[in-house]
C-alpha cells in the first residue's frame, strides 16, 4: 500500500462520515415538516420490519403536514401505529386512505434539546474522523518501519492526512452550524 493510497482510503471515509453526519441530522426535526424524520420508521408489513417508505409513499400535505399514502389499504392502521409508536412526538390521524402526519411547533426548551443533540452528533463525527486520521497514521508509520517510504515521506503525508482531517472538521462545523440555525429559527 503507497502513501497516495493511504491518503485516499482516508479521505473516502471521512466523505462517508460527513454523509453519515448529514443523514444523522436529516433526522433531527426543526419546527418545519419534511419526509426524512418519518425514514427510520418500521412498519410491521405482515411479520416483517420494513421501512415506512416501502409501504407507502411520503409527500408534504404543508409546511406542518407530511402526508402518508399506503400502497395498500390494509395498511394504514399499521403504518399508524409504527408512527405513533416510533417516539417522534407525533400524532397521525386516517383521513379515509390518507393518513396525516401533522408536525407539533417546537418549545424553546425542545429547540435547545435538539441543538444539543446536534452537537452530539457532531463530536461523534469528529471522533470517527480522528480515528480515521490515527489509523492513517499507523499505516503510514507501519510503511516507514517497513523501509517502503522515508521518514520525510512519512512525514510530508502525515500533514497531508491532518489538512485533510482539519477539512473534515471544518466541514462538520458548518453542516452543524447551519442545522443550529434551522432548529432554531421560529
Amino acid at each position: 500500500m503507497s502513501t497516495a493510497d493511504i491518503k485516499k482510503t482516508a479521505q473516502d471515509k471521512m466523505a462517508k462520515s460527513l454523509d453519515t453526519l448529514k443523514a444523522d441530522l436529516a433526522k433531527v426535526r426543526t419546527g418545519r415538516a419534511h419526509t426524512g424524520i418519518l425514514d427510520h420508521v418500521m412498519v410491521d408489513y405482515y411479520g416483517n420490519p420494513t421501512p415506512i417508505n416501502q409501504v407507502a409513499s411520503l409527500t408534504l400535505v404543508d409546511a406542518r403536514t407530511i402526508g402518508v399514502q399506503p400502497f395498500e389499504k390494509k395498511m394504514a392502521a399499521a403504518i399508524e401505529k409504527a408512527i405513533r409508536e416510533a417516539d417522534l412526538g407525533l400524532n397521525p390521524s386516517s383521513q379515509g386512505e390518507q393518513i396525516r402526519v401533522p408536525t407539533p411547533a417546537l418549545t424553546e426548551e425542545r429547540r435547545k434539546e435538539m441543538v444539543k443533540l446536534c452537537k452530539s452528533e457532531a463530536e461523534d463525527a469528529k471522533i470517527a474522523v480522528r480515528n480515521i486520521r490515527r489509523d492513517a497514521n499507523e499505516q503510514l508509520k507501519k510503511l516507514t518501519k517497513d523501509k517502503a517510504i522515508s521518514e520525510d515521506d512519512e512525514r510530508r503525508a502525515s500533514d497531508e492526512v491532518q489538512k485533510l482531517t482539519d477539512k473534515a472538521i471544518i466541514d462538520i462545523d458548518k453542516i452543524v452550524a447551519e442545522k443550529e440555525k434551522e432548529v432554531l429559527t421560529v
